[in-house]
C-alpha cells in the first residue's frame, strides 16, 4: 500500500512497484531493503520525504544509481530516497562550471560539456551517478592531471533535517563544504552540485589485450614507464577471465588476458598526446603483438567507453587496496595469485595507476583532497552460487596476503565494494571534525546511517 506523506510525497512499502523502482541497485549482489522508499524528482519531494521520515521515526538513506550498494550499511528501519531530480545538466562555458542535479549520470555531464571543448573528472563508467561519486572523492582517468574530483565541487545544494534547504559554498559554510567533499556523508540529501570543468582538446585512449602468458614481461615494462609517466597520462592493467558471451570477441574468451587501458590528455601541444602514448605502447607492442588494440586519438566523450565497464546491472563481489610504490617483486606476487596458472576465479584483477595530481594535497580541497598511494588494486568476481562466492572470498584473501607488503592500509571510497573488509580514507583528526560538523548540521542524527564506514567515530 502506498502511503501519502506530507505535501503529497508518495512513499512505497515493500512489495509495491514504486518500492522496487526506488530500491533498484546496479550491484545485484547487494540489494537494498529499507523499510520504505521513494523516488524524488523535485526539491519539494525531497523535503517532504525527509519530513515524513522524521515524523515516522525512520532514518534517511540516499542513493541515485545504486552503484555503491555493496559498500553501504544495511537499510533496516530507514526510508530510502532515490534522487532523480529534473532539470538536466547546465553548463556555463565562461565560468567552466556545470550544475548537475542529483540523479544525473556521468554520460549526461560529458555530453553537455563536450560542445564547449570542456571535460569533467568522471569515473570509468558512463552510468555511475555524479553526486555519489563526487561525495566519495572520485578518482578519474584525468585525476593524475586534475586531482581528486571532489576538489572541483564549488557549491552543493542539500536538504537537511527538518526539510531545510541549504546552498553551501566556500563563503556560506566552508567547513560544511569541506566535509561534503569526501567526508563520508551523513549530512543531508544532496540535490545538486556545481562542478569545475577543464579544457580538453582531445585524448589518446583505448585498450590493448594480450594473452596472459605475456603478463610478466609486459607488467614490468608498464611499471617502469608508470613510475615516471607524465601527469597527462593514466592507465590501468587488468588480468581478465572473461565469460563466454557472444558480445565479447572470441580471442578474448580463449583464456585469461592482460588488458592495458587508459587515457592521455592532450595539453597545450596536441601532438604530445600521441607521442606520450607511443612511449608506453611501443615497447609493449614490440614485446608481444596484441590480440586486440583500440588505442587511438579520440574525442574526450569516448573516454567513457575506455574501461569497458558493464552498463547493465550485474551481481558483483569486489575488493580493494591502495598500494605504495611497487617493484618487480610486487608484480610477481600479484601474478602468482591473479595471473595465468593461478586458478583465480576473479573476472578481473586490476592495478590502476595513481600519483600525479591525485597525490598532491589541496589547500582549499575537501576532506579527501588527495590520495597518498601509487596504485589502486581492485578485484572483482561474479558469484554464481555458494561455492563460487566462497572461492571468490578465498581469492580476495590470497591477493590481500600477497600484496600486504605494499598495502598502505588506506582505501579510496569509490573503489570500495564491501563493508566486511578493512577500509578507511580519513585521519582520526578528520573523523573528529566531521562528527562535529554532523552534530551541527544534523542534530537528531537523521542521516547517521548513511555515513561511510570508518568516517565516524560514532558508528
Amino acid at each position: 500500500m502506498t502511503i501519502a506523506g506530507p505535501r503529497h510525497v508518495f512513499v512505497a512499502a515493500p512489495g509495491e512497484p514504486a518500492y522496487e523502482t526506488a530500491t533498484r541497485v546496479f550491484n545485484l549482489a547487494a540489494p537494498a531493503r529499507p523499510a520504505a522508499a521513494v523516488t524524488a524528482r523535485t526539491l519539494d519531494e525531497v523535503r517532504a520525504a525527509v519530513r515524513y521520515a522524521e515524523t515516522e521515526g525512520l532514518g534517511v538513506r540516499v542513493h541515485a544509481t545504486g552503484h555503491a550498494a555493496g559498500s553501504v550499511a544495511p537499510m533496516d528501519g530507514a526510508l530510502l530516497i532515490r534522487t532523480r531530480l529534473a532539470g538536466g545538466v547546465e553548463v556555463d562555458p565562461g565560468r567552466r562550471v556545470a550544475r548537475v542535479p542529483a540523479g544525473a549520470r556521468w554520460r549526461e555531464v560529458v555530453e553537455a560539456a563536450a560542445p564547449h571543448g570542456l571535460a569533467a573528472p568522471h569515473g570509468s563508467s558512463p552510468t555511475v551517478g555524479v553526486v555519489g561519486y563526487l561525495l566519495r572523492g572520485g578518482v578519474s582517468f584525468y585525476g593524475r592531471k586534475v586531482g581528486v574530483a571532489a576538489n572541483g565541487v564549488r557549491a552543493v545544494e542539500l536538504v537537511t533535517a527538518g526539510g531545510d534547504v541549504r546552498r553551501v559554498d566556500a563563503s556560506s559554510d566552508p567547513e560544511l563544504l569541506w566535509a561534503l567533499r569526501g567526508g563520508g556523508g551523513g549530512f543531508g540529501v544532496v540535490t545538486s552540485v556545481e562542478l569545475d570543468l577543464f579544457p580538453a582538446r582531445g585524448v589518446v585512449t583505448g585498450a590493448a589485450f594480450w594473452p596472459a602468458a605475456h603478463a610478466p614481461r609486459l607488467l614490468r615494462l608498464w611499471r617502469r614507464w608508470a613510475r615516471h609517466a607524465p601527469w597527462e597520462a593514466a592507465t590501468s592493467v587488468r588480468i581478465l577471465n572473461l565469460p563466454d558471451l557472444p558480445e565479447i570477441p572470441a580471442e578474448l574468451r580463449a583464456g585469461p588476458v592482460l588488458c592495458l587501458a587508459g587515457v592521455v590528455l592532450a595539453g597545450d601541444h596536441p601532438a604530445s598526446a600521441p607521442a606520450q602514448a607511443e612511449e608506453l605502447l611501443g615497447p609493449l607492442r614490440s614485446a608481444a603483438p596484441p590480440l586486440l588494440d583500440t588505442w587511438r586519438p579520440a574525442r574526450p566523450a569516448e573516454v567513457l567507453e575506455t574501461h569497458m565497464d558493464p552498463t547493465e546491472p550485474v551481481a558483483l563481489h569486489g575488493d580493494h587496496l591502495l598500494l605504495g610504490e611497487i617493484g618487480d617483486d610486487a608484480v610477481d606476487a600479484f601474478l602468482r595469485v591473479a595471473g595465468e596458472g593461478s586458478g583465480s576465479p576473479l573476472v578481473s584483477a586490476e592495478l590502476r595507476q595513481l600519483g600525479g595530481a591525485l597525490a598532491v594535497p589541496v589547500a582549499d580541497g575537501g576532506a579527501l583532497d588527495h590520495i597518498d598511494a601509487c596504485y589502486a588494486y581492485m578485484g572483482a568476481g561474479l558469484p554464481e552460487g555458494p561455492e563460487s562466492e566462497e572461492a571468490i572470498a578465498r581469492r580476495f584473501a590470497l591477493v590481500r596476503a600477497a600484496l600486504a607488503p605494499w598495502d598502505t592500509g588506506r582505501t579510496a571510497p569509490t573503489f570500495v565494494e564491501s563493508t566486511d573488509r578493512p577500509q578507511g580514507h580519513l585521519t582520526a583528526e578528520q573523523v573528529e571534525t566531521l562528527d562535529r560538523v554532523r552534530r551541527r548540521v544534523d542534530p537528531p542524527g537523521l542521516f547517521r546511517g548513511d555515513v561511510t564506514p570508518g568516517a565516524s567515530a560514532a558508528a
